[in-house]
């Protein structure tokens, strides 16, 4: 009997050939550079196997199931029952498996010679049975671990927070009306917390839209790659305020969403050149404003300056027409081309009794390397103790000349300058005299501030002077405030103590988030801490009137070796509350495929890795956690009562090679087709700097994470004792892969949490586009609604006119992140009471 092979069986042959040359060049690669021999002894079997399906031999199926159980067993000592990494071993192989069980090849099998394969004569057609069931056996066993570990998480920490611990209505008090949220953490402390409490774990799953409002600002041609809409709205009486990345301010009905009125201001110049964005908005009430002073100082004639774009017939306030109006409170905008304007919350006017009367402060004022779009606040500003506290912006890693770092303290009703504390001249804090600048490139502060009016200090988080990835010339004084946290006199800018979270920062550890305040009961004692979340993973808990530990901070060793002409520092502080991550190992590499993971097994062996704090190198060196950080500027939400956070860790590598530089002119990262002076800033080519830099995340050729998933956690943390007391991965990648993948693999965030009295934490910053509810006792998720677009935002709660709890989320995407961009502002109710 003579048959004809089929295709299947040699579509069989070339997979396994490609598979076996693919294995064996990347696996001899991978053993030379002192990784694992698998994917050589891979490759041994994908090409035998193949070699016997061509001769017909039954034994392929043999050493393709002995193969199989290999690899499983191998599998599993690296990973354990990890359903993700366990997937990109063994996928390819799996099907590659099931194909050589099909009849196709099967009936092709037991021949006998080659000429018996050419001719097509069966000798033995049952030859194959018995290595077909040792293969069936094989893949089946596979099976029954896949499912096994689909449904075992050896990510999770299962735990329960404790009942509150300190007394609720001590926790809870303060200044902001328990239905109202007056600043970017609700209040000057940066808890995000709200003490209201209608929505429970019980009925969260009930909520419901209330209504959607749109702003129309999108983002527009020439825009920057980070532009984003990352406010937190106030809410104050029954209006909400927020504003848009292009600098609009709105006011919005609490309860039903409907415009009251617009401001556009007149942008001067070129709007911001790196990121575009504003976070929210500042609030000063007329009770807490001097009422002398407004009443001494007239409103000057009516100017020009636009107000909105709505139609007045159909709003409370006709501000189209506007002109300058006498405030008591005030909300205070800073805007993209550098100046920070006061508006009258009521009309939407600008103040006229504020900033000389023109309503507004030039931040450019004695600002070095006056550069349009490179400086400006995209924070909220800090209102505290009759001041104003403003720091700001400057573009990363384009030049060692940018602008000063300078934070500034102003008279909250006049919007006099009363003191600069600028990091690279700390010690002299008066106004400057009219012809000096402040210190150019000193550290920064982009991020958002806390305060205690009580103790008289504004908690400050700063940046690191750039370039980011070398410090060969940084000053004494740069060497101490780079990435550090300071305490300053609200009053007189005078410096009350200092923390640094990373010595000689080479990694663009910015302190990134605002810094939350909370009494901590401490061995009997109440003690007023600050929590400082930051970018390499450390909750440090510090006590906010002297920036002592309340938590041990230890000293440990770090990697050295730095560029040509700059050190690293010997140890770096890690808090005993602290999401460090444990070091990659090659184990920890993953893809879609084993060929995928086996490049980035490469990857890794071919880069400079020692751990956390590997300084930047010309050979390329892997930064975990990368700069986007473990924690960014969303911060962590903290419950008083428990005295626990709520967290969001997030965990992605980046790769940071060096690029040296031989003048300062010359492009050497960057599109050659660009030109200085075109509105795109020239970044990461650190001009001025002995190196440029190839920043990038720690990518497959696929465009994957290289790290084996989750990427992304919410957990919580007790903050007496430093305990992780449950975490769990968050997220999918249902709207970041070419198919929708509904399953919870642990993905980035970026945007805050926020917690309630009532037992619940919302978070929307997920690359999946919902917003979330959680149950805070244990972090299971009770609830979800789908968003229009990313929501790289913080959430807020409020009270109603109507008494009833609203939820409101940000749906407007981020650049950086490639999330869908959007203009919604969405609040959420329980169902009425029938």
């Amino acid at each position: 009997m003579t048959t004809r092979r089929s295709p299947i069986l040699w579509i069989a042959v070339a997979l396994l050939l490609v598979c076996g040359v693919a294995s064996a060049i990347g696996g001899v690669w991978l053993a030379a550079l002192g990784g694992s021999f698998y994917y050589i002894v891979a490759a041994v079997a994908f090409l035998a196997t193949a070699g016997l399906l061509v001769t017909g031999s039954p034994s392929a199926l043999v050493v393709y199931a002995v193969f199989v159980l290999g690899t499983l067993l191998w599998a599993l000592w690296e990973v354990g029952f990890d359903w993700w990494p366990l997937a990109a071993r063994g996928d390819v192989i799996f099907l590659i498996g099931l194909l050589l069980l099909t009849p196709f090849v099967t009936r092709s099998l037991g021949r006998r010679s080659i000429a018996d394969v050419l001719e097509g004569r069966h000798t033995h057609p049952t030859a194959f049975q018995g290595g077909g069931l040792f293969l069936s056996t094989s893949l089946g066993l596979v099976a029954a671990v896949a499912v096994v570990s689909w449904f075992t998480d050896l990510h999770r920490i299962e735990g329960t927070v404790p009942e509150n611990t300190v007394d609720r209505q001590a926790a809870f008090a303060g200044d902001v009306p328990p239905g109202e949220w007056h600043a970017y953490g609700r209040t000057g402390a940066g808890d995000r917390f709200s003490p209201l409490s209608q929505i429970t774990p019980d009925n969260v799953a009930n909520l419901e839209v209330a209504w959607q409002y749109n702003t129309g600002d999108v983002k527009q041609e020439g825009d920057p790659v980070e532009t984003t809409f990352e406010v937190t709205p106030l809410k104050i009486a029954n209006r909400l305020f927020l504003c848009t990345p292009h600098q609009n301010v709105i006011a919005l009905d609490a309860d039903t969403g409907a415009e009251i009125w617009r401001y556009e201001p007149e942008v001067k110049g070129e709007l911001a050149l790196q990121h575009l964005t504003c976070r929210g908005l500042s609030y000063r009430s007329a009770e807490a404003a001097s009422a002398a002073t407004a009443a001494a100082t007239p409103p000057p004639a009516a100017a020009a300056i636009p107000a909105t774009t709505g139609d007045p017939a159909n709003l409370p306030v006709a501000a189209a027409n506007a002109a300058l109006a006498t405030c008591a409170a005030k909300l205070y905008m800073p805007t993209a081309d550098g100046r920070l304007i006061a508006l009258d919350p009521d009309t939407g006017r600008v103040c006229s009794n504020f900033g000389g009367g023109d309503g507004q402060i030039d931040l450019w004022s004695q600002m070095p390397n006056v550069k349009p779009g490179a400086y400006y606040s995209t924070s909220p500003v800090v209102v505290a103790n009759d001041r104003l506290i403003v720091g700001g912006t400057v573009l990363d890693n384009v030049s060692t000349a940018e602008q000063s770092g300078v934070i500034r303290g102003y008279d909250a009703d006049t919007g006099d300058l009363v003191w600069a504390w600028d990091s690279g001249n700390p010690d002299r804090t008066e106004p400057l005299p009219e012809g000096e600048t402040y210190t150019p490139n000193s550290p920064n502060s982009w991020s958002i501030s806390a305060s205690d009016e009580a103790l008289g200090l504004v908690y400050v988080p700063l940046g690191n002077q750039p370039p980011d990835q070398w410090g060969g010339n940084r000053s004494d004084n740069v060497e101490r405030f780079s990435s550090a946290v300071v305490a300053l006199d609200t009053r007189t800018g005078a410096l009350r103590w200092s923390f640094q979270t990373v010595h000689h920062d080479l990694w663009d550890y910015d302190v990134p988030a605002q810094p939350s305040l909370v009494d901590l009961d401490v061995n009997g004692a109440r003690v007023p801490a600050l929590v400082q979340p930051t970018k390499q993973g450390e909750l440090f808990v510090l006590d906010r009137r002297t920036g002592t530990p309340v938590l041990p901070v230890t000293e440990l060793a770090a990697p050295q070796g730095a560029a040509a002409g700059d050190h690293t520092a010997e140890t770096q502080p890690r808090s005993n509350l602290s999401f460090d991550p444990p070091q990659l190992r090659e184990s920890d590499m993953w893809g879609v495929s084993m060929f995928d993971q086996l490049a980035c097994r490469i990857s890794l062996h071919s880069l400079r890795y020692e751990g956390r704090f590997t300084p930047p190198s010309e050979q390329g060196s892997l930064i975990y956690p990368g700069n986007f950080g473990v924690f960014n500027w969303g911060g962590v939400a903290i419950d008083p009562a428990r005295q626990i956070a709520f967290t969001t860790p997030t965990y992605l590598a980046f790769v940071s090679k060096l690029v040296p530089r031989e003048n300062a002119q010359d492009l050497y990262v960057q599109d050659k087709s660009f030109e200085p002076g075109e509105a795109l800033p020239a970044l990461n080519e650190n001009f001025g700097a002995p190196f440029a830099v190839k920043l990038n995340p720690f990518l497959s050729a696929l465009g994957l994470p290289c790290q084996s998933p989750p990427w992304g956690y919410v957990a919580a943390a007790d903050l007496i004792t430093g305990k992780v007391l449950w975490q769990h991965k968050n997220g999918t990648v249902r709207d970041q892969s070419p198919i929708p993948v509904p399953f919870r693999m642990g993905v980035p965030n970026l945007g805050g949490p926020i917690v309630t009295a009532g037992g619940v934490a919302f978070l929307s910053g997920t690359i999946d586009y919902y917003l979330r509810a959680y149950d805070v006792s244990n972090g299971e998720e009770l609830w979800k609604a789908r968003l229009p677009a990313g929501g790289q935002a913080t959430p807020m709660t409020y009270e109603g006119s109507d008494g009833r709890q609203y939820v409101l989320a940000v749906a407007g995407g981020h650049g950086s992140l490639g999330t869908k961009t959007g203009d919604a502002v969405i609040a959420y109710r329980l169902p009425a009471e029938k």
